[in-house]
């Protein structure tokens, strides 16, 4: 029997289309995908400059390279991690109208302290993760208290605290042996596998189904991270006078809320979000602490994009980490035709365009249908409202 389409079904579905489109869902999604296509497009174009012959395999191997086999698929989630948690630090805080560049400070701590306490005091991974997450709260709580109670720029606090975060691991490193290596080489943390296999991230046999030593559940304690931080934003009276100080501060102030609380506490869990992203990368045993007199480690700086790109959404968060992280590794393929900036440039281009989200979310906005018809209509008339001109 052949089934007939109603005309109020036909409309229904039509107004469906037309609500999602219109949504500011769908805005912000759309704007995010115009700045990857056009960073990528950038990308392909300079690429094309520095050697032409080899840009389509190039970028090819960007864009594939990441899902080529179950190893990467396993890298491109490793680096995903501590990618999410340093999102959702900056993501947070920009949630409450606060701009966290000192991610990167508090990510450092929460590494540090996290292998200081595997390695000299034998924590198994979750006690150090805890750890960690202090280290990070109290260290992002700083620039919270200078902006609530001093109306101290957070931005000007937050960096210079980078710095000092990594003096002060340096000097607390330097200054305890038994973090070595070796009693000869005191530039490299030693391997969690030799001094405390209890700190390592636990594998589940993920290491053996997927053939890598990246493979660890530090993505899905990111995803539950993620899940609760979108529960406390968007559930929870916390998140409302969170979000309602952040766009407007004097207007929170006015309706009751507590916005120098909010900010410290804006800004202790941003902090403690970074500093479980130095604990997930760290605790993983791929990877040590390193001296470095002049380096600020760049995971911090790198959740910056992956928070613009989601508009500080914390599940929009987890894609936008997923994709960057996957195009850190395919940029590992493309060398050495290209040089490991490649990807730099690309993921540049796609922070700059990011950085105009507003412009972009706007210009997809006037391309929605409500808004064509708006246009199409022209400036209402008064007389047809009733209303003396």
């Amino acid at each position: 029997m052949k089934r007939t389409t109603k005309p109020s079904d036909a409309r229904s579905d039509s107004a469906f289309l037309s609500r999602l489109v219109d949504s500011a869902g769908f805005n912000s999604v759309a704007a995010s995908g115009i700045s990857i296509v056009l960073g990528l497009i950038f990308g392909f174009i300079v690429i094309l400059f520095i050697d032409a012959t080899s840009a389509a395999n190039g970028m090819g191997d960007l864009l594939t390279y990441g899902f080529s086999s179950l190893k990467q698929v396993a890298k491109v989630l490793y680096k995903t991690a501590p990618l999410l948690m340093t999102g959702l630090a900056v993501g947070f805080a920009f949630r409450a109208g606060l701009f966290n560049i000192g991610a990167t400070g508090q990510y450092t701590v929460g590494a540090f302290f996290a292998l200081y306490v595997a390695i000299l005091w034998h924590f198994p991974w979750w006690a150090a993760t805890l750890v960690a997450m202090v280290a990070g709260t109290l260290w992002g709580s700083i620039p919270g208290l200078f902006k609530a109670y001093f109306n101290v720029n957070e931005v000007i606090t937050s960096i210079m605290f980078n710095w000092i975060a990594l003096f002060l691991c340096n000097l607390i490193f330097l200054n305890n042996q038994a973090m070595w290596t070796n009693s000869s080489d005191s530039s490299r943390s030693i391997g969690l596998a030799f001094v405390n296999p209890s700190a390592l991230l636990p594998t589940l046999g993920l290491d053996v189904a997927l053939d890598s030593p990246y493979a660890n559940i530090g993505i899905f304690i990111a995803i539950l991270v993620a899940v609760v931080v979108f529960i406390v934003l968007e559930k929870t009276t916390f998140g409302y006078e969170v979000k309602a100080c952040g766009l407007n501060k004097n207007a929170g102030v006015y309706a009751g809320i507590k916005a120098k609380r909010n900010i410290v506490l804006s800004m202790m869990i941003a902090g403690g979000l970074a500093g479980i992203g130095g604990a997930l990368s760290h605790l993983a045993g791929t990877v040590n602490y390193t001296i470095s007199a002049n380096t600020l480690l760049p995971m911090g700086f790198n959740g910056i994009p992956v928070a613009l790109l989601a508009f500080s959404h914390p599940l929009g968060i987890i894609a936008s980490a997923l994709l960057i992280g996957f195009l850190q590794v395919g940029g590992e393929a493309m060398q050495p035709e290209f040089s490991s900036e490649m990807v730099n440039i690309i993921l540049s281009v796609i922070i700059y365009f990011s950085a105009f989200s507003l412009i972009m979310r706007n210009l997809v906005k006037r391309m929605t249908p409500k808004s064509r018809k708006k246009a199409a209509a022209g400036p209402s008339d008064p007389a047809s409202k009733g209303v003396d001109a």
